[in-house]
């Protein structure tokens, strides 16, 4: 009586279909609801009306987040940008964020301006040294010059009206 009772209950067996494949666990989602769970475990606040944010890296590089989401918890000292984002160098975004830096980038910056100024220097007066160079191995430098005027072309149309 209970063998019965027993293969009555099961729900699976001989002569039944396997299942073919395994169902696939759906990680990414899970990661992003667990990220929320801990975000809202801090206490975190929406802070609207952020329209940019720059984070400055140590190899003078810029994280630029344009219209970022912006969440903050300043009791557990807790900050979240996402949204999408583009790596620029810092000369990409100068006039825009000299607001932005601080004494330390300042310096860097007003360092790269000097190397940058030197090396156009250092360029000018190679290609300058490159052309003394040709022109003196040459010997002739009209070819880059404009003509001299030869004629008069007042008198050429003159002699030719007279001529009509």
């Amino acid at each position: 009586m209970a063998v019965v009772i027993l293969l009555q209950v099961r729900t699976g067996g001989r002569g039944t279909v396997r299942r073919k494949k395994r169902a696939a666990n759906k990680s990414s989602n899970s990661d992003d609801k667990k990220l929320q769970v801990s975000l809202k475990r801090l206490g975190v606040t929406a802070i609207p009306s952020i329209e940019e944010v720059n984070l400055f890296m140590e190899d003078e590089s810029v994280v630029h987040f344009k219209n970022p989401k912006v969440q903050a918890s300043i009791a557990a000292n807790t900050y979240v940008v996402s949204g999408p984002h583009e790596q620029k160098a810092l000369a990409d975004l100068l006039p825009d964020i000299i607001s932005q830096l601080d004494a330390e980038h300042l310096q860097s910056l007003s360092a790269m301006a000097q190397n940058f100024t030197k090396a156009q220097e250092a360029a000018a007066a190679a290609a300058g040294d490159a052309a003394a160079g040709e022109d003196t191995a040459d010997g002739d430098d009209d070819d880059d010059d404009i003509p001299d005027l030869v004629d008069d072309f007042e008198q050429v149309s003159e002699s030719a009206e007279a001529s009509a």
